[in-house]
């Protein structure tokens, strides 16, 4: 005959005392009731049936202040972007061009893999790899056109038809490669998320080389000045959303963005545009208060579009960042999300206003 500990072990292994007290009853025991000096997390003696209260789960790690958020990403956005803006405008141009061609095409091979990995998360099909070939082809093989690395130097507006080519090459290729898959039969969808995927990180981005290589104005002060700008632009949207942010913008997409932070975006960026314009002078060519005011006005409201777009994407695949590269700011997406839009609307303000005959 077993003995009493032996018993009371028995009882303590049986599915019935692994569920919660309260659901006891409905699984066809009887909830034994705990002595009254008995805490919920302790364990009664050893002699009565009873054993230990477990929690029904377990409380999540408690989530960074939005001051310690803030200050991660404050200081990780003064240091990658210090390091950037030093090798532009090294004295020396082959580290300059060099440096500025490793960081787009990091900044391009990263962001689309970022891409296609949202895309893959969210049970979507596309041609990741062909799509980051694709991507980084078209970053060289611009940065090649523009620097005059094989030849002389042609204007930005040149490039336009040579994307072209470009894209129609990378098009047919998708078309190819889709007739040779064997087992992926959504071939629209498989090109079209590919083809978006190399038209909004690769392409987008490649409007900053355009800028740079500029040849009626110092194009790398005004890469500068438009990342600047931007950047400031997250800052105050940031800053002031956390402070008194109350109106949502648009909650399904995006909780965290208000209202308030538009606005902060909107005066932060128009500050230092008309800050930098006065102290950069004549490195900035045909600008002037009145442009700086536009542009500040103008780049704050797309880089917020351009944030909430990501968020959109995120939102889709589940995810809150793209990645974790940067502590407090997350991946290249991340990054880059309010600079991609900005990219080509500096470029076409600068060749069609700021530098009109």
């Amino acid at each position: 005959m077993a003995s009493r500990r032996e018993l009371v072990m028995d009882y303590r292994q049986s599915p019935i005392c692994q569920l919660p007290i309260a659901n006891r009853r409905s699984s066809g025991g009887t909830a034994p009731r705990l002595p009254q000096n008995t805490t919920p997390n302790s364990t009664a003696p050893l002699g009565l049936l009873t054993c230990p209260a477990m929690p029904d789960q377990i409380a999540p790690a408690p989530a960074p202040s939005k001051r310690k958020v803030f200050l991660r990403r404050l200081v990780s956005s003064i240091v990658l972007w210090t390091v950037v803006i030093g090798a532009l405008f090294s004295s020396n141009r082959l580290v300059s061009d060099g440096v500025f061609l490793v960081i787009m095409m990091v900044l391009a091979g990263f962001g689309l893999v970022e891409f296609y990995g949202l895309i893959e998360k969210r049970g979507l099909v596309c041609f990741r790899g062909w799509g980051v070939v694709g991507g980084l082809l078209m970053i060289g093989s611009t940065f090649c056109y523009l620097s005059g690395l094989l030849g002389a130097r042609e204007a930005p507006a040149k490039a336009n038809d040579f994307e072209t080519s470009l894209l129609i090459i990378f098009v047919l290729g998708l078309c190819v490669r889709q007739l040779a898959s064997r087992h992926n039969t959504a071939g629209i969808l498989a090109i079209s998320t590919t083809l978006f995927g190399l038209m909004y990180v690769a392409w987008l981005l490649n409007f900053i080389q355009k800028i740079n290589f500029f040849p009626k104005a110092n194009g790398t002060y005004y890469v500068l000045y438009f990342i600047l700008v931007t950047k400031f632009s997250d800052t105050g949207a940031y800053a002031v959303g956390s402070l008194i942010g109350r109106h949502k913008m648009i909650p399904r997409i995006s909780p965290g963005k208000t209202w308030e932070g538009f606005g902060g975006a909107v005066a932060l960026s128009t500050l230092a545009s008309v800050f930098f314009a006065h102290f950069a002078g004549d490195r900035l060519a045909g600008m002037n208060w009145k442009h700086a005011v536009v542009l500040g006005i103008l780049l704050s409201t797309t880089a917020v579009i351009g944030d909430l777009i990501e968020s959109l994407f995120k939102r889709e695949a589940g995810l809150k960042d793209s990645g974790n590269y940067f502590p407090g700011i997350g991946g290249i997406l991340d990054l880059l999300d309010s600079l991609l839009f900005n990219a080509p609307i500096m470029y076409l303000y600068l060749r069609h206003v700021l530098t009109r005959p």
